[in-house]
């Protein structure tokens, strides 16, 4: 019985080592199949563009050394784990999931999968195989939000946003500290649309805060319908995702902008080499992944000279836009003077800065 135990013993030892052989030998192999799961159309500007242009950069940084291949409107939920599922029964060596809500399915088709890397853009969960990988969105804000603090006239910008996550919850008190860093009397009030990608129920939402006063509307969702808006109503826009100044050649002052082609290129060579290893990167202004588009000509020449110096310092690390004092909705001090929040703070996000108008969805 022992003899048979230990036999037994050395197939399992042989196997487990075979096993990680021929996962060292996916991650080195001379090319690899890339699949990408978008939450939206791909179109011509937005979350899902830019996303699809950091993979057209990875192809032509690459060659011949990678197949890629994406999926767009995928909803989150369900339908997203079986389309990451297939890409892994596919034989693709290397998914990127590039929504939140696909953060539990990736997970979960990753277990079943563990010679496949996944990378989850702006989730928290990781594992042996699967990294994490998002980007300082609230870096652009801030500096967006310095441009319509200077332009506003009304004193009051609308912000349509998608899900009250600490995502996009930072970029609202970002875009406000930085409207308020220039103009203390600077509001912004908040509609929720609960979608990430509903160009009507954004275009209505723009339309309420225009009703209301707000001479400057910006957005956290994926397509240009705000932007749209603001183009036909006579007020400032500022873009997001992408440079969508050619949907408001007069209203857009700016845009947060997103670049993943870097990323996407390191990544995939790290798998071919076999070298890649679970990770969760946060990169922003200073490694290239955010940027700010270029500024309205209508903006002044000493207010486009301000926010250069303020992308400088975040660049180089004097100036962080959550760094106090900051107060929060109710007066309270929540960052005290010469200190910043963490990255573990502004993970965790749940509150609104001073000058957010209405209430937090629980």
């Amino acid at each position: 019985m022992r003899l048979m135990n230990i036999s037994k013993l050395l197939l399992i030892s042989t196997a487990g080592v075979m096993s990680a052989i021929l996962s060292l030998a996916a991650l080195g192999a001379d090319s690899l199949k890339i699949g990408f799961v978008y939450v939206s159309p791909i179109g011509d500007a937005g979350w899902t563009y830019q996303h699809d242009q950091g993979r057209l950069q990875m192809e032509e940084a690459l060659g011949g050394k990678v197949e890629t291949k994406y999926i767009e409107s995928v909803p989150e939920g369900g339908e997203s784990e079986r389309v990451i599922r297939q890409f892994a029964t596919d034989g693709y060596g290397l998914v990127f999931t590039t929504s939140f809500g696909y953060m539990n399915p990736t997970i979960k088709v990753a277990k079943q999968f563990p010679k496949v890397v996944f990378e989850h853009a702006t989730g928290y969960k990781s594992a042996k195989n699967v990294g994490t990988y998002v980007a300082r969105f609230y870096e652009g804000r801030y500096l967006a939000g310095i441009v319509a603090g200077k332009m506003t006239k009304s004193n009051v910008a609308g912000y349509v946003a998608a899900f009250p996550i600490p995502e996009v919850l930072r970029g609202i008190n970002a875009f406000t500290l930085g409207m308020r860093s220039v103009n203390p009397d600077a509001t912004v009030k908040v509609i929720w649309v609960n979608s990430w990608f509903d160009p009507g129920r954004e275009r209505e939402a723009a339309d309420v805060f225009i009703a209301q006063g707000a001479d400057v509307v910006t957005h956290h969702t994926d397509s240009t319908a705000v932007v749209q808006a603001a183009e036909e109503a006579g007020v400032w826009s500022v873009g997001y995702h992408s440079d969508m100044s050619k949907y408001g050649p007069k209203s857009h002052l700016t845009a947060a902008t997103h670049h993943w082609g870097d990323y996407y290129t390191k990544v995939a060579e790290e798998v071919m080499g076999g070298n890649w290893a679970s990770t969760d990167i946060w990169w922003g202004i200073k490694e290239g992944m955010i940027k700010l588009a270029p500024l309205n000509q209508a903006v002044p020449e000493d207010v486009a000279k301000h926010v250069a110096e303020k992308e400088a310092a975040i660049k180089d690390g004097s100036l962080h836009p959550f760094q106090g004092p900051i107060k929060n909705q109710a007066g309270e001090e929540v960052v005290a003077a010469g200190t910043a929040l963490t990255d573990e703070d502004l993970l965790k996000m749940e509150w609104y800065v001073e000058g957010v108008e209405g209430k937090l969805p629980k």
